[in-house]
């Protein structure tokens, strides 16, 4: 499994080491070394970046025509499909992920690679109507070099939403991945490379992100930055994208709420929370972290609920039956407990989990159990703020307006689900919510071809979608006269002029 010798980085094409200090990769279920390798430097950063615009400018791929481009993006596809076993158990060991989860991560990728080829390839500029003796339209050019910094939740699938789209739309791309999971871009830049990307369009630059995140949105050949992560150093990127006059696009923190009604079907609702919350371990921004259920059948719910999170198979990620694998790194595990004990001091009281599993092999990795938290208000700071965990605080509403004050009550605003048999209702509820995704009757699931992103503290912008190609480009208007005298200002006729 594991090679004492350095991975290469991707800088600008120039696979090297990189120029920082040397770390271990672990695999979060046995905290054993998965590989090593060197962080880039800041000297690396400005190279990778200044060859990058140089590529840009010269290799060609700005210019090819939008099918020619398409092809290699369907190449990537066809690439990350059949390798797709392989880049699934190499996911799994970056970041612990069920090995079910992250061939459907895989799968993902390869998915968004294929729609932004296709909407690449049938995207229309816009011929707008003439106000005047000229024909106007408007059109998108790509920007340049522009910046994808990932988390380490979901690195190939979130590296790929956000690859494909800055290379669809002729961009040179530097990548930025969590520190703690670089292998997936890695295998990215291999194959857009294998694919027939040209050399220097694309850059890996593992790292400390407030060191090289820094200085990759700091410099001024960057022309834009898309960002997955936390709300903090969402807002920290913002301030500089704002003194640089640079756009940004960031997908940041959550506190999701999930609202099942008295009329919700329970078997589905059941299985639904359940998912929301606790696949990944929790680990992601859309998990529904906090429930709210009528309180008519609040005992009932939560009851099932329960059991079906102790039921909850929390082990191995390389095994088939696994759903639940570890979280992260240690660190990060300590970062939950610490919540679960600050809500209890709140006056919340443990309804399940809430420890470390023992046993199977999991006492060396960073496995904590499927927890749900009850007695809090929404008021509490464990409602409020971001676990990033398998914690799930419950609580129950006496009414429709009740429920959704306290849905809103919330800095953030990424996503939201409803669960009820009344479709009416359900809409009613959740056109009130304010959320850049809302579930009926189901929940995280995802579209590429669906713009995603949040209100308020989650983030501006979007990503996904056909519009997701013009983020990454920049919109110019073009005048094409079609007068037949010159334009009369100057007191200039055909006639004079002739003369």
């Amino acid at each position: 499994m594991f090679s004492s010798e350095l991975l290469p980085v991707n800088i600008a094409g120039e696979w090297r080491l990189g120029g920082g200090d040397a770390y271990e990769s672990l695999y979060p279920a046995t905290a054993e070394p998965i590989a090593r390798l060197n962080a880039v430097s800041l000297a690396d950063v400005d190279e990778a970046i200044t060859r990058a615009h140089h590529a840009f400018l010269t290799s060609g791929w700005a210019q090819k025509l939008p099918h020619e481009r398409a092809a290699v993006l369907h190449r990537v596809a066809q690439l990350i499909r059949e390798q797709g076993e392989t880049l699934a158990q190499k996911q799994r060991l970056d970041n612990g992920k069920p090995i079910n989860e992250t061939r459907a991560l895989v799968a993902s990728a390869a998915g968004t690679f294929q729609f932004f080829a296709a909407a690449l390839e049938t995207l229309e500029e816009t011929i707008t109507p003439s106000r005047g003796p000229f024909v106007t339209m408007s059109v998108h050019e790509p920007m340049g070099v522009v910046a994808a910094i990932t988390p380490w939740n979901s690195p190939i699938a979130s590296e790929a939403q956000k690859l494909a789209p800055a290379l669809a739309a002729g961009n040179a791309v530097v990548l930025k991945p969590a520190e703690v999971t670089p292998l997936m871009a890695l295998e990215l830049a291999r194959i857009c490379e294998e694919a027939g990307v040209p050399k220097g369009i694309v850059s890996v630059l593992p790292g400390k992100g407030s060191v090289i995140g820094d200085a990759i949105t700091k410099h001024p050949l960057v022309k834009r930055v898309s960002f997955t992560g936390g709300t903090t150093t969402g807002k920290h990127i913002a301030h500089i994208a704002a003194d640089k006059m640079m756009p940004v696009s960031l997908e940041l923190g959550g506190k999701s709420a999930t609202m099942v009604l008295e009329d919700a079907d329970l078997d589905h609702a059941v299985s639904g929370v359940l998912y929301g919350i606790f696949s990944s371990s929790g680990e992601s921004c859309i998990a529904g972290s906090r429930l709210f259920v009528a309180r008519s059948i609040y005992d009932e719910f939560l009851t099932r609920l329960a059991e079906g999170a102790n039921a909850l198979r929390v082990g191995d990620p390389a095994s088939e039956q696994t759903q639940m694998g570890p979280l992260i790194t240690a660190k990060h595990r300590e970062g939950i407990e610490r919540y679960v004990a600050l809500g209890v001091s709140e006056g919340a009281h443990i309804r399940t989990g809430g420890v470390r599993p023992h046993g199977d092999g999991r006492d060396k990795g960073y496995f904590y159990t499927p927890t749900i938290l009850e007695g809090l208000t929404n008021s509490a700071r464990t409602a409020q703020e971001e676990i990033f965990g398998p914690v799930l605080v419950a609580m129950p509403f006496d009414s429709e307006e009740a429920l959704i004050e306290q849905a809103n009550d919330s800095i953030y605003a990424l996503a939201a689900g409803v669960w009820s048999r009344d479709f009416k209702r359900a809409w009613r509820i959740g056109r009130a919510v304010q959320a850049g995704t809302v579930w009926v009757n189901t929940y995280k699931q995802f579209s590429v071809s669906t713009p995603f992103g949040g209100w308020r503290d989650s983030g501006l912008g979007r990503e996904k979608g056909r519009e997701g190609i013009f983020q990454y480009m920049e919109q110019k208007s073009m005048y094409w006269g079609t007068n037949d005298e010159p334009l009369p200002w100057a007191g200039v006729t055909h006639r004079a002029w002739s003369n």
